[in-house]
């Protein structure tokens, strides 16, 4: 019989075998249990966890025969088919299943066996110098791999059994005629390697002389049965991975799936299978290597397994698979409901031989399972291993199993993780939500997870108009709760109606938890007639969640089956708060940055009865800005206008005292300026391109009066007396003409003041434009004083216009402003008043038969206009205190005439970048602008915009009051905050490294 390399030059094995061993086998002892069998039986479908019995139940092989067992020729094994046995114990067998291989324990009636002992040191072909060839991975890393292979050399003292010359003549025979017939299996090996063998004979006991089985005892039989195991366990786990469907995919004509998504189709369903094949495919070179090597009697394989394992990129491609799994499978399922032609494919490549009728989905789950298999094995043949020697594998194994199972259980967490994904996914595709409302709940993102469902019941009235109790589904996720009514299509899909508009856990806020249980009632779903109108009572467990901003009107009281799953909802409550609330204060896009919390006071609780303390009072308005270098803050309030530097009363300044000898002029305190009391609204106009305006203006009562900005800084620096500023006072308006509201806005190189004025028994409001004009220095001049009319620093900008009497805002846009009246928003050129064409807002000229138009204007109806952004140069954002929507340059609503629900009923807004920031009295909404998706939240009390300016060029600050944290016997404190935009934290640039003190020592 030739060789794998041509000739018949093999080194014989030799087996040695003491005179102990030497025996006749009882003819009444039948051969040893063969325990282990992990090959499928030969039918069609394949299946893992089938239970296959054991080989040796042969009727042949089984019969008591005279003396030594029969020899059965490698032919004639290999032509008989390969009967199932039960075990020869009379107590039968005992079964431990695992899914690969199958692990069939058993007693036999042979006697103990001492084999382990009779094996000397057996020559690899690496020592003879001799090493064949299959042309089966032939690559460098290959060989390299199958170079760190070694052979098992038993230590035992040859006393134990006495020298090699006192082995009997027969002894020494028998040895060699098993070398001899081992070599009669060595074309069977080189077929089994090569996938040719039959089912049948794919098995170490029929590539193995009955001779050999004989001696070596039941043990040994035992773990040469699981060491082939690893074989062909591995051979078959490497066939799987080099699937067809890839390669089927790639070269479907007509495309399957489109050349688009086709890449990221392969990416999503098979991930990194290519990684581990690779590593899988040098390991099935070496362990094959090993087998050629010493076939049949295998003396460890573990330096192979532990080789492959110790290397972090092959734990990294299994745990980077093993956690993507469930998506893999999520992807391949989705891609079968939905695409027929993906489903024929399937369907067709299920023919191919190499596939055995399996599904994709078990080709997935392979790398899955492979590990926590190969654990398993790895562990029998450990168990098999004889522990009177000192064989290598009772170190080697016991380590390669530590590092699996440590790495098994690591993955579990990921595995979880990508199974709420794919639950998660399955939830946001069958949601369904009302019509005309635009939610974005943010699935697209990375780190949306599904953290918590389940079933809960709440009362309400039922279909029938009467009180009940009506099942829903609750889905607590990263950033919503929803509540849910399931219902299941003929065709077998799924659908959850939204039934309460999905709750951020910005809002979110939990009630009661304790509260005892209640009783619903519930018809008998089995029994006969009768019983079908009988009921039987059911407790439930009540808990409350509620919005924090509508209380009242979105607190929801949920009732679970049973007070553990009660207890289950409320663990998952607080650890999705807990996690949102880090992730929201870690990813804030604007922070609050506090310039003041001490000064301006209210009366409080603490305040003494009779106290002559004397407050400051509330803040009304408030605008940030700069003179001669200096940054300053300047608040209005009930007793008058109080100016600052800024940053002097934010974090306060610890200030020895020579440090304040040194900084005389430096004021801790706000200084008050101007004593007009409560007004409505401060503005500082400074500069815009190369012109410089230098005005502050002051809206108090029904007067617009302007003050030069240089010249407030110097009365708020100390320098300047308050009496002096009278000489710089312009009055705009108020004598004649009382002003309503105004603002100042940029159209091009212009910086106008529109304001609106309205007289006694005037229909209509009347609409003014005036210019600032360019005056880089006003001389102060004691004879110019409040009652000076003429403007110095304004000029007239055309004829007065008229705008509805219930206007009371202005909006600033790129060349035009909107007037907010009670119901809708007048588009008007500021710079052509008596000429401007004027549009409305909305233009629902078509809600008669346009079914979203009447949606939306019901709920625009509810609602009060707050003011218009430009999103794009062809959309607009119009917001309202309770809704927003989207516009053409027209004014005709876009998006199907979609709307977006705010969270909480806005007072005011302000625009930043990207964001919109809406304000009400608890609340700071910034939603993005362009999708209306909630970005952040900010909680406070009292809360009111003060200031924000109309453009984002020097003066971009956001100005905002809310109750403060002191509340003390000097009253409650009102803070002013700055909400600061922040910037994405990007990589360090890595630092050339200079020479130190210890190079001169050159430690390496």
């Amino acid at each position: 019989m030739s060789s794998y390399n041509g000739g018949d030059n093999r080194p014989r094995p030799h087996v040695a075998i003491p005179a102990l061993l030497n025996r006749n086998v009882s003819p009444q002892a039948p051969f040893p249990a063969y325990t282990v069998e992990v090959t499928p039986p030969a039918y069609t479908e394949y299946d893992e966890s089938a239970t296959f019995a054991n080989p040796w139940d042969d009727p042949q092989l089984a019969t008591p025969v005279q003396g030594r067992p029969r020899v059965h020729s490698m032919t004639e094994l290999s032509n008989r088919p390969l009967n199932r046995s039960a075990s020869a114990s009379a107590n039968g067998t005992g079964y431990m299943a695992f899914p690969e291989p199958q692990i069939y324990r058993s007693t036999s009636h042979s006697p103990p066996s001492q084999s382990a002992r009779t094996l000397g040191h057996r020559h690899s072909r690496t020592e003879l110098g001799s090493t064949p060839s299959l042309g089966l991975h032939q690559d460098p890393s290959t060989m390299s791999f199958v170079s760190t292979a070694s052979s098992y050399h038993p230590d035992y003292d040859s006393d134990d059994y006495g020298s090699g010359s006192e082995l009997s003549h027969d002894t020494e025979d028998l040895s060699r005629e098993l070398s001899n017939l081992s070599l009669n299996s060595e074309d069977g090996l080189r077929r089994f390697q090569a996938g040719q063998l039959p089912e049948n004979d794919q098995t170490w006991h029929r590539l193995v002389p009955t001779e050999a089985r004989d001696v070596l005892g039941e043990q040994e039989v035992q773990r040469q049965s699981v060491l082939f195991e690893v074989f062909k366990a591995e051979r078959e786990y490497v066939s799987d991975l080099e699937t067809v469907f890839v390669k089927g995919l790639r070269q479907a004509s007509p495309p399957i799936i489109s050349t688009e998504r086709l890449p990221g189709f392969i990416d999503g369903v098979f991930g990194n299978l290519g990684q581990i094949l690779a590593h899988h495919q040098r390991m099935l070179g070496a362990l094959f290597e090993r087998q050629r090597e010493q076939h049949p009697l295998i003396q460890s394989v573990a330096d192979v397994i532990l080789d492959t394992v110790l290397k972090s990129d092959f734990r990294s491609a299994y745990d980077t698979y093993i956690k993507h799994y469930p998506l893999s499978e999520s992807y391949h399922r989705t891609e079968m409901k939905r695409n027929r032609a993906y489903q024929a494919f399937v369907q067709s490549v299920s023919t191919d031989p190499r596939i055995r009728k399996r599904d994709l989905v078990t080709f997935l789950s392979r790398p899955v399972t492979r590990l926590p298999r190969l654990n398993l094995v790895l562990e029998q043949i450990l168990k098999r291993t004889d522990k009177e020697f000192n064989h290598p594998d009772l170190e080697t194994l016991p380590l390669i199993l530590g590092i699996l199972g440590d790495f098994i259980k690591s993955t579990q967490p990921g595995i979880e993780a990508a199974e709420s994904k794919v639950k998660f996914w399955a939830l946001a595709e069958s949601l369904t939500f009302q019509k005309g409302e635009i939610i974005d709940m943010d699935f697209y993102d990375e780190s949306r997870t599904l953290v918590y469902s389940g079933p809960l019941f709440r009362q309400g009235r039922t279909d029938s108009g009467r009180s009940g109790w009506y099942e829903l589904s609750g889905a607590l996720l990263d950033n919503f709760f929803l509540l849910t009514r399931d219902e299941k299509r003929s065709n077998g899909t799924l659908r959850r109606h939204i039934v309460s508009r999905p709750l951020p856990l910005s809002y979110l806020r939990l009630g009661s938890f304790t509260s005892p249980p209640e009783t619903r009632k519930e018809k008998a779903e089995e029994g006969n007639l009768l019983d079908s109108f009988r009921s039987q009572t059911i407790p439930i467990y009540p808990f409350t969640v509620y919005h924090a901003s509508s209380r009242s009107t979105r607190s929801y009281t949920l009732c679970a089956a049973s007070d553990a799953i009660r207890k289950r909802w409320h663990m998952a409550f607080v650890d999705a708060l807990g996690v949102h609330k880090a992730r929201q204060d870690a990813n804030m896009w604007f922070y609050q940055k506090t310039l003041t919390d001490r000064f301006f006071r209210i009366m409080g609780p603490r305040v003494p009865y009779g106290s002559l303390i004397r407050l400051t009072g509330r803040i009304t308005s408030a605008v940030s800005f700069s003179s001669t270098g200096r940054k300053f803050l300047a608040v209005g309030c009930s007793s008058g206008i109080y100016i600052s530097p800024r940053g002097t009363d934010g974090p306060r300044l610890v200030l020895t005292k020579e440090h304040r000898a040194y900084l005389p002029s430096l004021n801790l305190e706000f200084r008050k300026v101007l004593n007009y009391s409560n007004p409505t609204a401060l503005a500082a106009i400074q500069t815009l391109g190369q012109k410089i305006f230098n005005r502050f203006i002051v809206h108090s009562e029904t007067s617009l009066l302007s003050f030069s900005l240089d010249a407030v800084a110097q009365v708020a620096l100390g320098k300047m007396q308050p009496n002096a500023l009278s000489s710089s006072l312009e009055r705009v308006a108020g004598t004649d003409t009382p002003v309503v509201f105004f603002r100042h806005v940029h159209i091009g190189e212009r910086v106008l003041i529109v304001y609106a004025s309205k007289k006694r028994l005037q229909v209509s409001m009347s609409l003014h434009v005036v210019e600032v004009v360019h005056s880089p220095s006003i001389v102060l001049s004691p004879q110019r004083t409040s009652r000076s009319t003429k403007l110095h620093s304004f000029r007239p900008f055309g004829e007065p216009g008229y705008i509805p009497r219930d206007a009371y805002d202005i909006s600033p846009l790129l060349k035009t402003v909107g007037i907010c009246a009670k119901d809708r928003i007048v588009i008007i050129d500021p710079t052509n008043l008596t000429r401007s064409e004027v549009a409305i807002v909305p233009d629902l000229q078509d809600a008669a038969t346009n079914p979203s138009f009447t949606t939306l204007k019901a709920r625009l109806d509810e609602g009060k206009p707050l003011g218009l952004v430009r999103v794009t140069p062809i959309e607009l954002l119009v917001i309202y205190d309770n809704v927003g929507y989207y516009i053409t340059k027209r004014g005709v609503p876009s998006r199907t005439a979609g709307y977006i629900r705010w969270e909480t009923r806005a007072t005011s807004f302000a625009q930043r970048g990207g964001h919109i920031l809406l304000f009400s009295m608890q609340f700071i909404e910034i939603r993005n602008i362009n999708t209306g998706r909630i970005a952040q939240v900010i909680e406070g009390s009292d809360i009111r915009l003060l200031h924000s300016s109309p453009t984002y060029g020097e003066d971009d600050t956001i100005l905002v009051a809310t109750r403060g944290s002191k509340d003390d016997k000097d009253g409650t404190s009102d803070k002013i905050v700055e909400l600061v935009e922040t910037t994405e934290i990007t990589a360090p640039t890595p630092i050339t490294p200079v020479p130190s003190f210890w190079d001169e020592w050159d430690m390496q």
